[in-house]
């Protein structure tokens, strides 16, 4: 039987992942693709923690370059992270005519065109679908499977992390302090979050689908983000009174010719099947012109995940190598890139629904002042809860619009936070439409 002999660079969480699969499922593998995938050399900084799969000493090195400089190795998995080094050691083993796997969300966001190019000009095959929402094979779904739709929306939950502690906040009521502790705790967050929760991370992974949703290279630099750390429990609360949750959404839309691409927590009402999304688990709701609302669902990250992807790339290149052929499929799915350049809208020009906080003095008058404001800037009010007094301080006002440019809300905002019944910046959050609506 033939042999397709990998090298591994980075044993880490993934890299033990993919070692594990491909040692419990070595004749499952083998019997689909008509061949074996052995590891044939492992490097990493560290070769002596255990990673609980058992390997021979003899296979680890702390040395990349014996991976990258072995004739021997058809294909070099890259999961060590970061972007320099790694990017470097990728180029070097195109150029010596080696294929790629890869799970660095951040190298592709921001330089796969390169890549891909190097790929092409070297004939090999460059393979990522673990960089985006670990274990789902999204990026094969829309490569593939739902290649022959125009993709009308992708609206997806992509950071497990974020997802955890929105769930712990809307089913504990707790603050997003106490939650994000207990996602430390529990291992859903690193010891440094950031960029979980400030919205990077799902804005590389969404910079990737935009590019294979639309056909073309996609700047990560380009994307709207904000993060999770403004949610309150109150806003929480009042989502689910107007009959909403709240999610970190990634959302990528064709409009007018434009693509809305962006990254924020949002309202989403509680019939889309995305509210139903909870813990660490990622969605992406895809829909296209023929195919209509499809669901891909699953674990985002973590070893077994993550690992099964990276050998779904593996397998998938050990057959192409099996037939002699590369780039069967390109790395954007598209031959031709579409003739009618589309360019990504920027957030000032987004046309949706907003939800408003604000904490207004408990005096006559207030509302309907606040409400002259929005309506002299196009916005119209849906819906409003405003508490009853408590005492004489400051209390909520709750607004739901109808859908308003946020060029508008902006101004608006800005003006409404400088009138004196207003004692705190107002906070909002973007709202995803209702079924039927």
């Amino acid at each position: 039987m033939p042999q397709i002999k990998v090298g591994l660079i980075g044993f880490g969480t993934v890299g033990a992942g993919m070692v594990e699969v491909l040692i419990n499922n070595r004749r499952l593998i083998a019997d689909r693709i008509g061949a074996e995938i052995a590891v044939k050399k492992i490097a990493d900084l560290d070769i002596a923690s255990d990673r609980g799969v058992r390997i021979d000493p003899i296979v680890l090195t702390t040395d990349a370059m014996e991976i990258i400089n072995d004739p021997e190795i058809d294909v070099v998995v890259e999961l060590m992270g970061g972007c320099d080094q790694a990017m470097e050691y990728i180029l070097m083993a195109m150029e010596r005519g080696k294929h790629v796997v890869t799970a660095n969300k951040a190298l592709i966001a921001k330089h796969g065109r390169l890549l891909f190019d190097t790929a092409e000009r070297y004939g090999v095959d460059i393979a990522f679908e673990a960089s985006v929402a670990g274990g789902i094979p999204i990026i094969r779904a829309l490569r593939e499977g739902l290649a022959g739709n125009q993709i009308k929306a992708v609206l997806a939950i992509l950071n497990g992390t974020s997802n955890y502690i929105l769930t712990r906040m809307t089913e504990e009521g707790l603050s997003f302090n106490e939650a994000l502790s207990i996602a430390k705790r529990s291992g859903y967050a690193e010891v440094d979050p950031t960029l979980d929760i400030d919205g990077s991370d799902a804005a590389h992974k969404l910079t990737i689908v935009v590019s294979l949703a639309f056909g073309l290279p996609c700047k990560y630099e380009d994307i709207y983000k904000e993060g999770i750390d403004t949610v309150c429990p109150e806003d929480i609360r009042f989502a689910g009174e107007f009959g909403y949750c709240l999610k970190l959404l990634a959302i990528a839309r064709q409009v007018d010719g434009h693509i809305e691409a962006r990254v924020h927590p949002a309202f989403v009402p509680l019939d889309h099947i995305l509210a139903n999304v909870n813990e660490a688990y990622n969605a992406v709701y895809v829909e296209g012109d023929f195919v209509g609302p499809t669901l891909f669902y699953g674990l985002g990250a973590g070893r077994r995940p993550t690992g099964s992807a990276v050998v779904s790339d593996l397998m998938d290149i050990a057959r192409n190598q099996i037939k002699g052929i590369t780039g069967r499929v390109p790395p954007l799915s598209f031959v031709r890139p579409p003739a009618r350049e589309l360019s990504l809208k920027p957030i000032d020009q987004l046309i949706t629904g907003y939800y408003f906080r604000f904490s207004a003095l408990d005096r006559p008058g207030v509302l309907s002042k606040i409400s002259g404001f929005l309506g002299a800037n196009n916005i119209s009010i849906a819906s409003v809860i405003q508490k009853g007094r408590a005492g004489h301080g400051s209390v909520p006002v709750v607004m739901l619009t109808h859908e308003a440019m946020e060029r508008d809300v902006r101004k608006s905002l800005e003006l409404l936070d400088k009138l004196d019944v207003v004692t705190e910046r107002t906070v909002l959050f973007r709202v995803e439409k209702k079924t039927g609506n």
